[in-house]
Formats: C-alpha cells, structure tokens, sequence
C-alpha cells in the first residue's frame, strides 16, 4: 500500500445547497437524538493481528477480507477529514493490531496535519512498538493504549497463544521513557485467569504515570464468553481495597469510559471500564470504522453503514455527512444486557476494532 504523498482532504460541500440531499445543519450532524455529540472516532487500520487473544479472536480465526476490500489510505484520510469537519476532535488507531499495517508512521503524520484533530491515539499489544515508536511520536501520535493481560509468561502464553511478555514490557518502559504520560495499560479481567494479578497491576501504578484500565469481560462473536468468567467491576474494586484499602474516586469527566481511581500517594491511577455491570450509555461520545469500512455506532450493535462503497461508487461528502448523520440519529440509548449480547449477532472484536 503506498503512503499519499500530499493527501488533498477537500471541504465537504454545503449539504443545504446540492438538489435531492435532504438539509441537515452542521450542528447536529454528530449529535444523535439522545442528545450525545460525538467527538471521537475509533478507526480499525486492519484485522490481521500478530496475537491470538481468546477474548478477541475465536479459537478457530477468523476469515479475512481480501485487500482490496481494507480502506486504503487515501479513503482513512478523507473519511477522517470529513469527520473532523463535522466535530471529532480524537482520533484513535486500533486493529487487529495496528503498528502491523505498513507504513502507518505516514498515515500518523498526515492524521495529525487534519484541522480540529486536537488527539491522535493507538491501541495497540506492543509486540512491535518499540521499534516503531520514535517514528509515531515524531509522527503526532499524543497517546498510546497497550493491551496487557497479565504479567505472567505462562498465562501471557495462554491468553494471546502466542510468546511475546518481555516485548510488551519493554515497550511500556520505552513509551515512559519518551515522556508520555500516562501511558495506559489495558487489562481484561477474567475470573479463574488473572483476578489474582489485580493488586500487582496496581503495584506498577506506585512509582510511574501509568493508568491501568481494568476492562470487564465482555462477550463478542466466537469469544465463548460465559458468565463464570466474569469480575465485575465492585468485585474487582473489592479485590484490590483487601491490599490497598484507601484506595480513593477520583473526579471523571462525563464522556469518560473509565471510572477513576487513585491510591494515595501514587503517581498513576487505576480505571475499571464496567461496560457490562454498569454502563456508560449515557455519555458515549464514540463511533467506530471497522477496517473495510463499515462505521458501526455502537460496539455492541450489529447495524453498520458502508462507507467504503459509498466512497468507491463516487458518492458526495455531502452525501456521506447524510449517511453518518442517519446513522447516528438511530444510535440507540444504550446497548443490550450482557446475556443478550451473548446471544446476538455480532462481529468478533478483532474486526471491529479494539
């Protein structure tokens, strides 16, 4: 895939003047009818990934579309630039793992040039951001996510079936090392895998500006998710006072998934993402490409608008803003209970995008 050389995002076109395109005010066209404006694009680079998480990926892989089907740069860049232009102020990378996608140090740096991107995000395992990281900094990128479940080998092994502890560790130790702060740590909890590591992930939050984010266990297509497996959020909150009983809220803002909280004391914090026993609906300011182009509006639901062939079949950003709006403006007010969401019909989440 060739990097754009001098990327052109037009000015989308005034939706109010072109015949037969219904009139949407600017204003509203990111603001769904609960009242949510959503600022925060969530943008899956690819589903290939160099890990095997069973939270993630189903036992038995998933099929992969064909290249031709992934939005190439050009189109992430337009699609970006029209969403900047109607409000979204943060952009976040994800994947499948994201640093795996090539020559993505060319996308970050034309990403972060985009008037009214004030935050360039990536999620991301780690296995390959040591290397790559000055070239991202460099880049624009303001924030970095690393996923790590536990700080065991063997259950490190277990979970993503793949080695690779010691790179993500060292990645982290890069990452603070080139001053961001924080740098968040992403951990599903799982009962029976690693409840026992909770106060040791906290542990690492004593003398560094790391922000742990514990993340309930949520169930996705071919995940086999079941309810033995998962902590809630109090519970694990329960866990970590038995070692660290003043534990203390800290204030979030109302778009934040992460409830916050701090040991006194402490440089970094700790943050419990409860999407399953006690939701964020209300606040979510969050929408999301999957890497062929599909903008979803919710993680959990299963309705999902194709822009990619919308883009390829020559359509207006005039008449993309239309689509993004009506998709938006059927954005439910929250998602479905977790035992319902086991049920349902859903993409596994490494094409989604984590």
């Amino acid at each position: 895939m060739q990097a754009p050389t001098s990327p052109h995002i037009p000015d989308p076109p005034d939706v109010n003047v072109l015949p037969g395109i219904p009139s949407v005010p600017d204003n509203l066209l990111l603001t769904d009818s609960f009242g949510r404006k959503h600022t925060y694009l969530r943008i899956s680079l690819t589903e290939r990934c160099n890990l095997r998480c069973t939270y993630c990926m189903p036992a038995g892989g998933v099929e992969l579309k064909p290249k031709d089907h992934i939005l190439t740069y050009e189109e992430i860049l337009r699609l970006s630039g029209l969403f900047a232009s109607l409000g979204v102020t943060k952009i976040r990378l994800t994947g499948g793992e994201p640093l795996i996608r090539k020559e993505i140090e060319q996308l970050v740096s034309h990403l972060a040039q985009i008037p009214g991107i004030k935050d360039l995000a990536i999620t991301t395992n780690g296995l390959l951001l040591s290397r790559k990281l000055k070239a991202l900094q460099t880049g624009g990128v303001t924030l970095f996510n690393i996923s790590l479940d536990t700080l065991k080998e063997d259950k490190f092994i277990r979970v993503t079936r793949r080695r690779g502890l010691a790179d993500v560790l060292q990645a982290i130790q890069d990452t603070l090392a080139a001053g961001y702060n924080p740098v968040k740590i992403n951990a599903v909890v799982m009962k029976g895998f690693n409840e026992d590591e909770l106060v040791d992930f906290v542990a690492m939050t004593e003398h560094q500006p790391i922000e742990i984010r514990f993340i309930e266990y949520m169930p996705f297509g071919g995940n086999e998710w079941n309810d033995g497996e998962f902590m809630s959020y109090q519970d694990m909150l329960q866990t970590i006072r038995q070692s660290y009983p003043h534990l203390e809220r800290l204030e979030d803002g109302p778009q934040e998934t992460s409830k916050t909280w701090r040991v006194p004391g402490f440089i970094g914090r700790v943050g419990f993402i409860s999407s399953m026993s006690d939701h964020f609906c209300s606040g979510c300011n969050r929408i999301r490409m999957t890497a062929d182009g599909q903008l979803k509006v919710c993680l959990f639901g299963n309705r999902e608008v194709n822009l990619r062939d919308m883009m390829r079949g020559g359509v207006s950003d005039a008449e993309l803003k239309v689509a993004i709006y009506e998709a938006i403006s059927k954005k439910k007010a929250a998602h479905a209970g977790m035992y319902d969401l086991a049920v349902a019909d859903n993409r596994p989440m490494i094409l989604i995008g984590g």
